[in-house]
């Protein structure tokens, strides 16, 4: 009775009456707007039809699916966003309206193919050559009909479809492939079901088809016509927020009549940063230089992360990912790189990633109870100062090691590689700096020791070794262990922290001696790839936080890596000291902004500046010879200003000296700009 009645009534409800009311499921209203996100499967099939130049036409057709790979994060899944209206009638009958943006998974290392989120490693031959359709974005604007008996909403759904294509041509005789990029529209329909599971959030199952008709085309440098269709199945999983319209009644808001629960939590993040700089003097280049001409880069991320609370202590979190852009020079060009918004591949256009997907369990080992905000990978409670917590699946190592409170977000502080985390930890990670692990980590009063395994790169990522480098290791016998102390204390009445890293590295590397021996034999630049054996890198480092008063923080970071075997999967660092100071707003009526400054100073070994000089690829650096090394040398600067509590624009400079540890080259002027938004 409290649902439906009259405003004045509804308005002296009391709270222990709404909270009855809403258990109440035939009262849940589906009317409103909504905003969402999902994540899919596809598969379908491709028809066509070459018309080769003075021959005879050749048909031939070729399969939509490739099971995904998880070290590789390929194959059919995609990822996008939604948005629509609801209207629901006094029968419970639901129209509404949606339109939708989908992305698929980013190319396979090893093949570079990707159709609609697709994969395909053999695109069929038609004799003289090969042809295939890579999807690049795809969409719908579509209307919906369904019944919603209580919280459940079933329905169908159709409508107009489009996708943006990049067809490609390589004849066998020259092996040059011959690019075609085209709109395709047509059309969509499917059926679905959606539940409420905690206020304001909704989540969906749904299976959509989409059809396009047959388009042609000519490629002019083969002079062949192909003529193609294109349709696909998409299974997939969505979230979506709902909105409460601010004209109704509190007591007959939709989100109000689901149960206010704790065991799920959703955040969600989008950064853009625009990053350039002017020319600089450079005499030379090699493989892996800045450019010496003037450049401007821009990356692209949109995140979600979603957690459930599974069983006492224990919760899950899965972080799916769109992402886009490149930095400098495929990232490459200096060993502290100045985005680490940028990764070592990209795309000029989105593309999924789930980079992270763990459960994390927390037993609870007695002591004082303290407070925990809600973060964006945690729950808002509390948890015992004495505690074991366990991780284990895909997440980034140092999202638990190295960490560091004034400089260690590229999101939201400083932007260089060296600088939010020690230059030379080494850590485990995929091309976008995510594995495989397991870590422990042990509070016990003012100490926590951790400790972790992780999965190595198929080979070392970066460079120009192999198109496998971006994958992680699917048989794990290529892994690194981590160890790390940190102590908690107090100084002059303000809290620090000091930690101790090491690391040790086992898997097929090579030595910069042997690479550089071979060089002098063979007469060619040295080969770090023809030198790689079985073998272990360690490497250790410290890291300082101290708070100074309530408005100022600072920093120190220094580290050590062995400089006789190539690093696998960082950066080109083997010896590294950073510092800065991070400094809150609150002194000029500001507190949400912030003020950072930091140096760094990067160097390699002997056997390190030999191979480099002798023409070698690193990871991120390799000009083709170094004649005149010097460390490289680095300030950051950044004014964070908050415009919202949500949201945040930062003007960042960083000064760049012997880029690569060449004194023949720069310095370098890098300006950049960052907007950030988190809920």
């Amino acid at each position: 009775m409290a649902l439906f009645a009259g405003n004045s009534f509804a308005g002296d409800l009391q709270p222990p009456i709404y909270m009855k009311a809403e258990s109440a499921a035939p009262g849940y209203d589906w009317s409103g707007f909504y905003l969402g996100s999902h994540v899919g499967l596809a598969a379908g099939r491709s028809d066509w039809t070459l018309a080769p130049l003075g021959g005879a036409p050749v048909a031939g057709s070729f399969g939509l699916y490739q099971s995904p790979d998880a070290f590789k994060q390929s194959g059919s899944f995609l990822e996008g966003v939604q948005a629509g209206y609801n209207l629901m009638l006094r029968n419970r009958m639901v129209l509404g309206i949606e339109a939708d943006g989908s992305f698929p998974a980013f190319p396979d290392p090893a093949t570079g193919l990707t159709i609609g989120g697709v994969s395909n490693f053999t695109s069929p031959t038609f004799g003289a050559g090969t042809f295939s359709e890579t999807v690049l974005s795809s969409g719908t604007l579509r209307g919906r009909i369904g019944y919603a008996p209580g919280h459940w909403l079933f329905y169908a759904t159709g409508g107009l479809a489009w996708t943006y294509n990049q067809q490609t041509l390589t004849p066998i005789a020259t092996g040059n492939a011959e690019d075609r990029f085209l709109w395709r529209f047509g059309w969509a329909a499917g059926a679905g079901f959606e539940t409420p599971i905690a206020p304001h959030w909704t989540v969906r199952g749904e299976y959509l088809w989409t059809g396009f008709p047959s388009a042609g085309g000519s490629f002019p440098l083969s002079g062949q016509h192909v003529s193609s269709d294109f349709s696909e199945h998409q299974l997939r999983l969505g979230l979506n927020y709902r909105f409460d319209d601010p004209s109704r009644p509190a007591a007959f808001a939709p989100s109000r009549f689901v149960p206010p629960v704790d065991i799920f939590a959703v955040h969600g993040q989008a950064t853009f940063v625009e990053q350039a700089y002017p020319g600089f003097r450079s005499p030379f280049e090699g493989t892996n230089s800045l450019s010496g001409g003037a450049q401007s880069k821009e990356t692209f991320d949109l995140t979600l992360s979603t957690g459930v609370k599974l069983w006492q202590g224990a919760e899950f979190w899965a972080n799916p990912e769109i992402d886009q852009g490149f930095g400098f020079n495929g990232t490459h060009g200096a060993a502290g790189f100045p985005s680490a918004e940028s990764y070592k591949l990209g795309s000029s256009t989105p593309y999924a990633r789930v980079q992270r997907a763990f459960l994390r369990q927390t037993i609870d080992l007695g002591g004082d109870t303290e407070k925990v905000d809600d973060d964006f990978y945690q729950f808002k409670g509390t948890r015992s100062t004495e505690r074991l917590v366990l991780t284990v699946g895909r997440f980034g190592v140092i999202d638990i090691f190295d960490t560091n409170r004034y400089a260690n977000n590229p999101k939201s502080d400083f932007l260089n590689w060296s600088v939010i985390n020690t230059g030379t930890f080494d850590y485990a990670a995929d091309g976008w700096g995510y594995t495989y692990g397991a870590a422990a980590e042990w509070y016990t009063g003012r100490w926590t020791l951790r400790a972790g395994v992780f999965d190595l790169s198929v080979t070392p990522t970066g460079g120009n070794v192999s198109p496998l480098a971006a994958a992680l290791d699917p048989t794990f016998q290529q892994f690194q262990m981590v160890g790390e102390i940190e102590e908690r204390h107090e100084l002059w009445g303000q809290p620090g922290k000091i930690k101790l890293t090491g690391f040790l590295s086992r898997g097929s590397a090579g030595d910069f001696t042997n690479a550089v021996a071979l060089a002098q034999v063979t007469g060619m630049p040295a080969d770090i790839n023809a030198v790689r054996s079985y073998t272990s890198r360690p490497g250790i480092s410290v890291n300082v936080e101290q708070q100074v008063t309530d408005t100022l923080g600072a920093f120190l970071r220094a580290g050590w890596a062995d400089g006789n075997i190539e690093p696998w999967d960082f950066t080109d660092i083997d010896r590294t000291v950073s510092g800065g100071v991070s400094i809150n707003g609150k002194s000029w009526g500001r507190p949400d902004d912030t003020i950072g400054i930091a140096g760094v100073v990067n160097g390699i070994s002997a056997a390190h500046i030999a191979f480099l000089n002798a023409g070698g690829l690193g990871i991120l650096v390799g000009d083709g010879q170094l004649p005149n090394y010097r460390t490289e040398k680095i300030l950051e600067a950044y004014y964070s200003y908050a415009v919202a509590a949500s949201t945040r624009l930062t003007f960042d400079y960083q000064f760049i000296a012997n880029p690569a540890y060449n004194a023949d080259r720069g310095p370098v002027h890098v300006f950049a700009g960052r907007a950030h938004w988190q809920f």
